[in-house]
This record gives C-alpha cells, sequence and structure tokens, in this order.
C-alpha cells in the first residue's frame, strides 16, 4: 500500500490546499494530512479546529485520513508508515524552500521520498497568509476557502 503524508500547518485550509489533496488522493491508496502544531506560530485557528475543518472539508475523499502531529514531519511520515511526503508548489520561490526541505528530509530518512505538485493555476497565488489578510480587512474569501471554512474565519475575527 502506497501512503503519502500532506503536511502542513492549514491556518486556513485553502481551495489550493484541498486541490492537492485531491489530486494526492489519486495517486495513493492513503493520504494522511498531518496538521502541524507549531508551538512558535501563533495561528487563527487551534490545532483541533484544523483538524475539524480538515475531516469535515475532506469527508468525501475516502482515503483521506486527517491527523495532528508535532515535530518533523519525516518523523511523522515514519510514524504513519509512509514513504512519501506530498508538497505543493506555487511559485518558483516555493521551489527553493521546498527542494532544501526534501533533501534535508532524505538526509534524515533516505526511505521517504518528497513528491512535489503544482498547484492548479486557478490557486497558484492563494495562501494562508492572504486569506486571512484579506478576511482581516472585510474582503470576500469566498472563492478562496469552502463556505463552512469562510464562515467559521469571519467568526474567529469578531472575537
Amino acid at each position: 500500500m502506497k501512503i503519502a503524508v500532506y503536511p502542513g500547518t492549514f491556518d486556513p485550509v485553502t481551495n489550493g490546499h484541498l486541490d492537492i489533496i485531491s489530486r494526492s488522493s489519486k495517486l495513493f491508496d492513503k493520504v494522511i494530512i498531518g496538521v502541524l502544531h507549531n508551538s512558535a506560530k501563533t495561528p487563527l485557528f487551534s490545532v483541533d479546529e484544523r483538524v475539524n475543518i480538515l475531516k469535515k472539508a475532506t469527508e468525501n475523499i475516502s482515503n483521506v485520513e486527517v491527523r495532528s502531529f508535532e515535530g518533523l514531519s519525516v518523523d511523522f511520515a515514519k510514524a504513519c508508515k509512509a514513504n512519501v511526503i506530498v508538497r505543493g508548489l506555487r511559485l518558483i520561490t516555493d521551489f527553493e524552500y521546498e527542494l532544501q526541505m526534501a533533501q534535508t528530509n532524505r538526509k534524515l530518512a533516505p526511505d521517504v521520498d518528497t513528491t512535489f505538485l503544482f498547484t492548479s493555476l486557478q490557486y497558484s497565488y492563494l495562501s494562508s497568509t492572504t486569506v486571512k489578510e484579506v478576511a482581516e480587512f472585510g474582503g470576500d474569501i469566498s472563492e478562496f476557502v469552502p463556505g463552512f471554512v469562510a464562515d467559521a474565519i469571519h467568526e474567529k475575527l469578531k472575537k
């Protein structure tokens, strides 16, 4: 069985993330989305909230599972018995960083490969940071995230 992990903070999950998840689910027998708990960051949503949002967003993809994790992506991959880490690329600047991470991960875990998927063109500009910034200033984010995610973002920003 080919198992892949797709790690990230997903704060919030965007349509670009969901595109990568959907396409990954067609390439691998099982895709485990790893929601990173990074104590160095202050996310809009807690880890549990992000896990629940992703579970709802992917409920119609039968071979996708969502879990939280801390630490290194390669350690998460090994714990999941995955031999592939999936990463999405939007821009050439993403590639430089992601290549460095993939090479580091390969040194740490030679049996875990990294697969890059280019984000579909309609999402190439999209990031979680952009979504949050647009929402903070009252902009329309309905084309960036699923409707229930937009509602959750607006609710969080009211508090």
